[in-house]
């Protein structure tokens, strides 16, 4: 985020023109609303001088444009000038030209420059202040921030690109190592570079949304259009509430972000990064393959492919990505396999027609030996057009259903053939079920009271009563089927219960399958503990249980499906912990308190969890956190404060002291387990594995003699008059607590108020 400019003194002067020169610490140009400001400015701690653009209104005064990024001046000697011919410049204390908007006119007689309430400087005739007309203006060439009103693009008229780079750093606005702009090779797309790689991909515009882009949807914050002719190609949006300030960033980090005031705050919320996942990275998985963050390993070749080099792959390393298992014909005897939810491929290598219909794609698409797909332009009102790839298919990735589009993808007939005579036998299989429906129905009656019984059996010796339970019992048949046998594909997890699976049910909806093992550590108690408690809390961050199957002397868990894995697979990984802005992790910290304080006081039963770290948080897809695995959980009556436990169970690094050596627990045991999770999320350091270089301490340890508050004096504490001595021997609930007194006398000293 850029940082406020240095104050300055200075007199506003709107419009500015030829006789009116803005010098560094005179004065400045005044947006007609005030919501913007143009003047001379340092960035963060540089003491170099600039020309930008900031929010005025906004307390932190964030910069939105830079014209001199690769030309600072040293000293506060400079003066922005427009020429009699309309070109504005920057001088130095010695009148020497730094930099120049190159926008002289001839027809220009009388330039002024001025500055819109958008935040976009316009120079122009004096009797003509609209951007119409202009001459010249800052929005036809952004920075590393994409304000409402102003396009991304091409000007086809005049070939000039409008594109976003990121700042070298918060100190420094000079171009960094990262730009996004628009390919117009083949159907358009932004692209977001690292000098000259290509590090993400937003995807083909749909009529919709962008095809990378999923979260982009119609909302009442803002609106947003994507238009194409002979003359330009843009992308831009507007505010629906201007009162509500709003922008896209292009991070030092190459992510893009777009970041809302909340003025309640004073400070800029994370509406939403579009880069999210490895997922997203460029052509992670090479040519002909889908990329799915939900899947491990995330990279599958496309049906009718295999991968190009076996070795490499099960390495993998999946950047080769995969090749054709038989050729296509060129007599035009090829099929096609319809993909679905999936982000359509890279479009450099592509042709559009916006008037044909799909059947008429599909019929050009045959007809050319190297087209490898085909898909619908547009997908509003039931799909329009024809867009046509040729060559490699790179950069798909797969989302659900509802987010992602569909994809025609050609494939050999014998290999059609072959993928189709299993998705016969599947359908053989679905009508023989339903041939045999109207036995199974007779049959509900016996079936209710098996599931009553089995119920009762299950819950037999619980702490709530079984009648409580509101919770769906799951066939073993249909667990199997959802997680394709269990399938190592399917593997999202394991830990000290067993292995969690990802599977899908007949109804589409996704889960995640938590299987206890037989040589787990953790038994019938944890699980039936965990179906006793979570069934009964309802709270947007906890997870949902969906069910429960307790057959053949196995024991499982049916979760929500949380697609973005838990809190440690983020905060512990170099790469991935770049995603997670100090705005979401603080939304994160205050996501698990609220569903920490739900547990301890605003529930039904004030449960302590007992085992809360990170890799029990998950992540749903908008990244909010929700506390998992109630197996170690405790029950507190609605009086009581604390209870003992013979049985310290839980993972050291984040048990209380009192809990881990006396066996003490209550809500304050979770509250201490919460400031190590908190710790972690703020340094991304494992508690249990790091030690400082100079004390040894680990980090908690590190929290505690850290020099953060040095200049405070803090009191010294004075001797108590007696102490509670403790018994480490036996954490059990026999053992009584001695109340000794320090000296053989106690001794009051009476000190004046």
């Amino acid at each position: 985020m850029n940082r406020r400019p240095k104050p300055v003194n200075k007199s506003s002067v709107s419009p500015s023109n030829v006789e009116h020169p803005i010098r560094d610490g005179n004065n400045s140009i005044v947006s007609a609303g005030g919501n913007f400001e143009l003047g001379f400015f340092s960035p963060g701690k540089s003491k170099n001088r600039y020309v930008g653009i900031w929010y005025r209104k906004i307390s932190t005064r964030d910069v939105v444009w830079v014209a001199n990024r690769e030309a600072p001046l040293h000293n506060t000697s400079g003066a922005l000038i427009i020429k009699h011919n309309g070109n504005l410049q920057i001088l130095d204390g010695t009148n020497t030209e730094i930099w120049s908007s190159n926008s002289s006119l001839a027809s220009l007689k009388h330039p002024v420059a001025w500055l819109s309430d958008a935040g976009n400087l316009v120079v122009s005739e004096r009797n003509d202040l609209t951007e119409k007309n202009s001459a010249w203006q800052s929005f036809d060439y952004p920075g590393n921030t994409f304000l409402p009103g102003m396009k991304v693009g091409w000007n086809l008229a005049t070939n000039r690109v409008m594109s976003m780079s990121s700042w070298k750093s918060n100190d420094d606005p000079a171009t960094g190592d990262y730009i996004s702009k628009m390919d117009i090779n083949g159907f358009p797309e932004f692209l977001v570079f690292r000098e000259a790689t290509i590090t993400f991909n937003i995807g083909p515009w749909n009529g919709q949304t962008f095809a990378g882009v999923p979260g982009l949807q119609i909302n009442p914050y803002y609106t947003f259009e994507f238009f194409m002719d002979h003359r330009e190609i843009y992308y831009k949006y507007e505010l629906t509430d201007s009162s509500v300030p709003s922008r896209i960033v292009l991070t030092a980090a190459g992510v893009l972000e777009r970041l809302t005031w909340i003025e309640h705050k004073k400070s800029w919320f994370l509406y939403y990064s579009i880069q999210t996942d490895n997922c997203d990275r460029y052509a992670m998985c090479g040519a002909f393959v889908k990329c799915s963050i939900n899947s491990s390993p995330p990279c599958d070749c496309l049906k009718g492919f295999i991968p190009k080099y076996p070795q490499d792959w099960n390495a993998t390393d999946w950047s080769n990505g995969c090749t054709r298992r038989t050729p296509l014909e060129c007599g035009g005897g090829d099929r096609f396999l319809k993909y679905t939810g999936i982000k359509l491929p890279d479009t450099h290598h592509s042709w559009f027609d916006r008037s044909i219909s799909l059947e008429e794609c599909k019929r050009l698409c045959l007809k050319s030996y190297n087209c490898s797909a085909y898909s619908n332009l547009d997908v509003r009102d039931g799909g329009s057009g024809c867009l046509i790839w040729f060559g490699d298919l790179t950069d798909i990735r797969e989302f659900n259903e509802e987010l992602g589009q569909d994809l025609y993808v050609r494939i050999a007939a014998s290999d059609f053939d072959l993928y189709q005579n299993g998705q016969k036998k599947r359908e053989v299989m679905i009508m023989t079920i339903s041939m045999v429906s109207g036995i199974l129905t007779l049959s509900f009656l016996v079936q209710f009271a098996l599931q009553r019984r089995k119920r009762e059996a299950l819950f037999t010796g619980s702490e709530v009563e079984k009648d409580d339970i509101d919770l769906p019992l799951l066939t073993l048949e249909t667990i199997v089927s959802a997680t394709n046998d269990f399938s190592s594909a399917n593997l999202i997890g394991e830990g000290g219960f067993g292995h969690v699976y990802k599977g899908k049910l007949l109804s589409g909806t996704e889960i995640a399958v938590k299987k206890l093992s037989e040589n787990s550590g953790q038994g019938a108690q944890e699980w039936r503990n965990e179906v006793v408690i979570i069934a009964k809390l309802q709270h947007r961050n906890l997870v949902r249980l969906l069910g429960c199957c307790s057959e053949d002397g196995q024991r499982m868990l049916i979760y929500e499906y949380m697609p973005n894995n838990s809190l440690d697979y983020f905060i512990f990984d170099e790469s991935r912990k770049r995603l997670l802005t100090w705005q979401r992790r603080f939304e994160i910290a205050v996501e698990i308190s609220r569903g920490l304080l739900y547990l301890h006081r605003d529930s039904r039963l004030k449960v302590i969890h007992r085992d809360l770290k990170g890799s029990n948080i998950l992540l749903d897809a908008k990244m909010n956190p929700k506390i998992s695995d109630f197996g170690l959980a405790r029950i507190l009556g609605e009086n009581d404060t604390l209870a003992k436990t013979k049985r310290v169970i839980g993972t050291y690094g984040y048990m209380s002291p009192e809990y881990a050596i006396d066996g003490k627990i209550s809500v304050k045991s979770d509250v201490f387990s919460l400031g190590v999770v908190l710790l972690e999320l703020n340094s991304g350091r494992k508690n249990r594995t790091f030690h400082h270089l100079d004390h040894h301490h680990n980090l908690l340890g590190m929290a505690t003699v850290e020099k953060e508050n040095e200049e405070v004096a803090l009191p010294k504490p004075k001797e108590p008059g007696f102490f509670i001595e403790r018994n480490s021997i036996e954490a059990s609930p026999t053992n009584e607590e001695r109340y000794c007194s320090g000296n053989a006398v106690t001794i009051t000293i009476l000190e004046a108020r």
